[in-house]
């Protein structure tokens, strides 16, 4: 997939079937639209995902990486990003279609949702799209909502899932579990203290965490770096138990992800995981002392092995 930050200095050269929206999360919403503009290759399009976001560094379901991945995955050719700038904030909606999607981006089909709004003072809709259609040349197709029960599927209806902690909810409304992806790095090593070693990554900055506390969940673990022998390995997935928090028994001032992989004993550190959370058991909580944490620790992971003995027939590997 090719990336592309802004379109103002850039043109495309070939005929492209385009999605636009913030897609924060790309929902199961968000994908019917790139499944609609990727089935535009038979027809000789190209496709191209846009991205306009009014704040770039406000909290967000995905972090740019991770969008990046789930967008070469879902089989998009190209993505553009852009920034919300005051050329484009200012655009008059006629001008933003002759000028962007049909002059630089050569759309020929496009796909948007029915709430779709663009252009300055978010004038444009999907009425005017339909109504400059025969002059430009394009192709618009106007998706339906996804619904979730009696419920349209949105941005808003996921982050609303995940501040109540609500995993499943989440995992169905996206399509995919919601990862937290990191280095793994070297903890304090309590948790090998009471025999039960755990891998450490500090979020992005700007990635939306559910709340505090303690989740069933799986780990995918990155072969090793590129140019290496390992890094034809595929990714090892694990089931195990995740602590969101600062950990309030032994005290940290950051807010980390802290995982106990089922019966693993390997050496992580370095690595790239994705540790995807699946249920929430219970709040984070301060013990009186050590013991009383490994007590717990043991309840947890009998909820975790408990969890997934229901959903997967093999809980290492």
């Amino acid at each position: 997939m090719k990336y592309i930050e802004g379109f103002m200095d850039y043109t495309m050269d070939r005929d492209t079937a385009v999605t636009l929206g913030k897609f924060d999360g790309l929902h199961r919403g968000h994908q019917e639209l790139v499944r609609r503009i990727c089935a535009k290759k038979a027809q000789g399009l190209e496709s191209a995902a846009v991205t306009i976001w009014p704040n770039p560094k406000a909290p967000a379901l995905l972090t740019k990486g991770e969008k990046k991945a789930l967008l070469k995955r879902l089989g998009v050719q190209w993505w553009i990003d852009c920034p919300f700038l005051p050329q484009i904030s200012h655009m008059e909606p006629e001008e933003f279609v002759r000028e962007i999607l049909t002059k630089r981006l050569r759309a020929k089909y496009i796909a948007v949702g029915s709430d779709f709004r663009f252009g300055y003072q978010r004038r444009g809709d999907c009425a005017l799209l339909l109504q400059m259609q025969a002059e430009c040349g394009y192709e618009l197709e106007v998706v339906p909502k996804e619904c979730y029960g009696e419920r349209e599927i949105s941005s808003s209806y996921v982050k609303e899932a995940l501040e109540r902690g609500d995993m499943e909810l989440v995992n169905n409304l996206l399509g995919y579990p919601y990862t937290v992806q990191g280095e793994v790095l070297h903890g304090r090593r309590i948790g090998r203290t009471l025999g039960m070693p755990t891998t450490n990554i500090i979020p992005s900055v700007g990635k939306l965490l559910p709340p505090n506390g303690v989740y069933a969940s799986r780990t995918v673990i990155q072969p090793q770096a590129y140019g290496t022998e390992a890094a034809e390995e595929e990714p090892e997935t694990l089931c195990g138990i995740t602590n969101i928090g600062y950990k309030p028994t032994v005290g940290e001032y950051f807010r980390g992800v802290e995982t106990y992989l089922f019966d693993y004993e390997g050496d992580l550190y370095g690595r790239m995981i994705e540790v995807q959370l699946h249920a929430y058991e219970r709040p984070e909580q301060k013990f009186p002392d050590m013991e009383s944490l490994k007590a717990q620790m043991q309840r947890d992971i009998e909820f975790g092995k408990e969890y997934f003995s229901e959903r997967f027939p093999i809980i290492h590997g």
